[in-house]
């Protein structure tokens, strides 16, 4: 699907509109509707992937959001991975990363999975 045109896009996003209250669980996925829909929606989202794209969070983005969700402290954090509070301060500004074995200790502490942290 490559050289999908803005204005393709946008008759992709009205065809998905369409379709979306006609389509639902027990519709059969052979169906032309439910075929349709498939298509429209490969060709939303080639376009939205070439322009505009969704970064990968950095480890320091993932650690920062972890410890909010978890409502742990950096300095708690430090402590259960055994390293100083500077340490994982480094980690959440970017200034550092975590070695391998210290990323995982904060994946498994934090709930992040290991393939996010490692960017993928």
């Amino acid at each position: 699907m490559e050289g999908i045109t803005k204005q393709q896009y946008e008759l992709a996003e009205r065809r998905i509109e369409e379709l979306l209250p006609l389509v639902d669980d027990s519709t059969p996925t052979d169906s032309p509707l439910c075929v349709e829909l498939t298509l429209m929606s490969d060709i939303v989202e080639e376009y939205e992937k070439l322009h505009y794209p969704i970064a990968k969070p950095t480890p320091a983005e993932l650690i920062k959001l972890s410890l909010d969700e978890q409502k742990i402290t950096q300095k708690e954090l430090a402590r259960r991975i055994g390293v100083s509070p500077t340490r994982v301060n480094d980690f959440v500004k970017g200034k550092s990363e975590p070695g391998l074995s210290l990323a995982g200790k904060i994946c498994h502490i934090l709930g992040i999975r290991p393939e996010a942290m490692l960017g993928y």
